[in-house]
Parts: structure tokens; sequence; C-alpha cells
């Protein structure tokens, strides 16, 4: 049988291969472009800064203080309560320094006229004394037993010193009262009253210095300066006599 046989392909040996080159490109030029050199940052001054917190803490330290140290309203109150009694008490002495003056213009001839009945120092006999001047005397001590009738409250000083001057006006009334007593009997009696009377114008001459030594010291303070406000005494008396200051100075 003839057949005809087709011919196989030929077969392709390969061969050892070739490297395949890339195709390189040609090298580029590095263009340097001249830059101007960077300027540093420009260093910005701390100084507002540290002020502007100094103030900060400061207002914030005050604040604190503030808080931790204010008055609290009891406080506040207190403050006002003692800043009014302080100038209440300013009023009251003024008010009780003219009071004085003007009770003590109205014993004057009280005093005086005790003196002459009931001498200190007995080397003069008594004067004449009559009944219209022993009821004179009388008149006046009653007007200025009113005067301090019905006082107002204040400090303690200024009620000790308003006190003790009504106590020696009291006094010196009661003084009046016995020598009139006494002018009604005789002998040992009538002495012996004298005496008492003596003795009860010398207390309240005593407790009126007292009182005016006092209210000078409160004006003093007051600011008012010293203000003597004294009944005029016998020699050997005992009184408290007023200082040297002028009337008004401010020395203490």
């Amino acid at each position: 049988m003839s057949a005809s046989r087709r011919a196989a392909p030929a077969t392709r040996v390969p061969g050892p291969t070739r490297p395949i080159r890339k195709a390189t490109s040609a090298p580029k030029e590095v263009a340097i472009i001249n830059r101007a050199p960077r300027q540093p940052a420009p260093v910005r001054s701390r100084v507002p800064g540290l002020v502007a917190a100094f103030l900060i803490g400061a207002l914030v330290a005050g604040g604190l203080v503030f808080w931790t140290t204010r008055p609290s309203s009891i406080e506040q109150v207190a403050d006002q309560i003692r800043a009014e009694s302080a100038l209440r008490d300013k009023t009251q002495i003024t008010t009780l320094t003219e009071l004085a003056r003007t009770t003590r213009d109205r014993l004057v001839p009280v005093t005086e006229g005790l003196s002459r009945a009931m001498p200190v120092d007995g080397t003069a006999g008594p004067a004449v004394v009559s009944d219209a001047d022993v009821e004179s005397w009388r008149k006046a001590a009653t007007a200025a037993v009113d005067g301090f009738a019905d006082p107002p409250s204040g400090e303690t000083a200024t009620n000790v010193a308003r006190s003790t001057l009504a106590s020696a006006v009291r006094q010196l009334a009661t003084t009046v009262d016995t020598y009139a007593s006494a002018r009604a009997l005789e002998g040992t009696a009538r002495t012996t009253a004298l005496d008492l009377a003596v003795r009860q114008r010398t207390n309240a001459l005593f407790a009126w210095s007292v009182a005016a030594t006092a209210l000078d010291a409160l004006n003093v303070d007051a600011g008012n300066g010293h203000q003597h406000v004294f009944l005029p005494t016998s020699p050997g008396e005992g009184e408290l006599t007023p200082d040297t200051e002028p009337e008004g100075s401010h020395e203490s």
C-alpha cells in the first residue's frame, strides 16, 4: 500500500539564548538651581508673654487672697456697728462737756457761798447767810440735778464720767439741805450737822474733780482737745486739779 507519508515538520532545536539588552537612555543632565540661602525664622521676643503670664498670675493670686481674706457679712456688720458707736460716743462726749460747763456755771455761786458759810481752814468765821441765799442755792442745785435726769446710754467711759458728775451734783444738793437743817439747830447738834455738811461738800467737790479729769481725757481721745470743766476749790480740800495744757490742746 502506497501511502504517502506526510513529512513531519522539522523540529527547531533551540540554541542558546542571547541576553537581550535593554535600551538605556542617554544620561540626563541634572540642573542645579541656585537658590538664595534660607533665612532663619525670626525669634519672637518672650517678654510680652512673660508679662502676660505675670499679670494673669497676679490677678489669680490677688483674687484668691481677696476671696480668702475678705470680711464676712458678720464682720462687715460688726465694723459698721463699731463705727456708728464711735460717732455716737463722740457726739455724746461733746454734749456731756457742754452740760458740765452749764452745770459748773450754775453751781459756782453755791460752792462759793458754802465756802463762806463753812470755811475749810476755820481761820475766818462763817459769813452771814440769809434764808434767801440758802433758797437760791437749793434752786441752783436742784436744777443741776435735773440736768442729769434720763441719761442716754453710751460707751462705758462716757457713762462713768456722766454718772460721776451726776453723783457729785446730788451730793452737793445734799450738802445744801444739810446746811439748811443745821441753821435751825443749836449747840452740839448744830456743830455736828455743820461738820457733816462740810464732809459732804468735800466729797461732792472731789467727785466732780474726778469726773472732770475723766471728761478731759475723753475729749482728748475724741479729738476735741483738752476741756477743763473743774469747779473752783479752796486749798487743802484734796480735789484733783486740771493739767497745765491749754484749753483745746491735743497734747496728751
